[in-house]
């Protein structure tokens, strides 16, 4: 099997690559950062995404059994924005169906919906949109909050946790999160490549918290004595930008604080994630908020990252 995965140098892409290349499978990336490190070697061609060369996108993307596409921003940062995004995730559908591309599996989010008042979920809304209009035999995944060691939320979680006496619990903090193993993820990908029909599913870990729960148990494993705290949800994105101004980067969005409070993160369907997200963290608790991580240097100025 010949696959194209988009992002196999990030987050949720590396994860799909690694579990295709234990299978034996011949692996192609398209990636917007072709010279970042490569951490499969010469096994894994980088491919730029060449939006605006599509006969080259389509050449990339040629025989290729299934196209994993995990292509998405976090945030709208220096002229990359949410509407750019679904542009080019037409443009991408689009150069697949005419490749002959056989199945496409989406990486999308859970309680997406192209009339969601929140511009992230409205925005992945119309990827998943995009996919089906396209014709293409496809499987849309809908993660909940995906954690790994490389987890950008949950890390930084922990890393204010380590570095501030006390950590702000927005509103009552019952609203709920159903964590899920990015590996676990990876699996309920591939899994659902090789089904025939066309279907939408979401990914769940077997677990759920309230936000205040969930912050509790990160905190018992890293600094137990921390005061938790709560505050208005203007209070949180006013403190985050403080902090963020500090870090040159977005710590916490409007969408995100809004999406946690409105239960977004959480599903009605049985969870078909294996992993435990307490065992994990149990397993992980010395490097969980260690260092902190940035999205911004991540993936708009990766060159400068310490």
């Amino acid at each position: 099997m010949k696959n194209v995965v988009t992002g196999s140098f990030g987050y949720i892409g590396k994860y799909i690559t690694k579990h295709l290349l234990e299978q034996g499978e011949d692996v192609v990336t398209i990636t917007t950062h072709v010279d970042k490190p490569n951490p499969f070697g010469n096994v894994v061609r980088a491919f730029p995404y060449n939006f605006d060369k599509p006969d080259r996108l389509i050449e990339t993307l040629r025989g290729v059994d299934t196209l994993y596409n995990t292509y998405w921003i976090r945030f709208e940062y220096k002229g990359a924005t949410f509407h750019e995004a679904i542009q080019n995730t037409v443009m991408l559908f689009n150069c697949a169906r005419v490749a002959g591309v056989q199945k496409v599996v989406h990486i999308s989010v859970s309680n997406a919906s192209s009339v969601s008042t929140l511009p992230y979920y409205s925005g992945k809304g119309d990827q998943e949109k995009a996919l089906i209009d396209s014709g293409i035999p496809y499987s849309i995944v809908r993660p909940t909050l995906v954690f790994g060691k490389e987890d950008i939320l949950v890390n930084n979680i922990g890393w204010l946790i380590r570095k501030f006496p006390v950590f702000p619990i927005f509103g009552d903090g019952s609203y709920r999160v159903q964590p899920v193993f990015v590996e676990d993820l990876a699996s309920i990908a591939i899994k659902s490549a090789r089904e025939k029909q066309s279907a939408i599913l979401d990914a769940i870990g077997p677990e759920s918290y309230s936000f205040r729960e969930f912050v509790q148990l990160i905190a018992s494993k890293i600094k137990p004595d921390i005061s938790l705290i709560h505050c208005s949800p203007a209070i949180g994105i006013f403190l985050g930008r403080l902090i963020g101004l500090v870090l040159k980067d977005n710590i916490l969005t409007r969408d995100e604080l809004n999406g946690f409070m409105m239960g977004m993160l959480t599903s009605n369907q049985h969870p078909n994630g294996m992993t435990r997200f307490s065992d994990w963290l149990e397993a992980n608790k010395q490097i969980i908020g260690s260092a902190y991580s940035s999205e911004i240097a991540r993936h708009f100025t990766w060159k400068n990252r310490n």
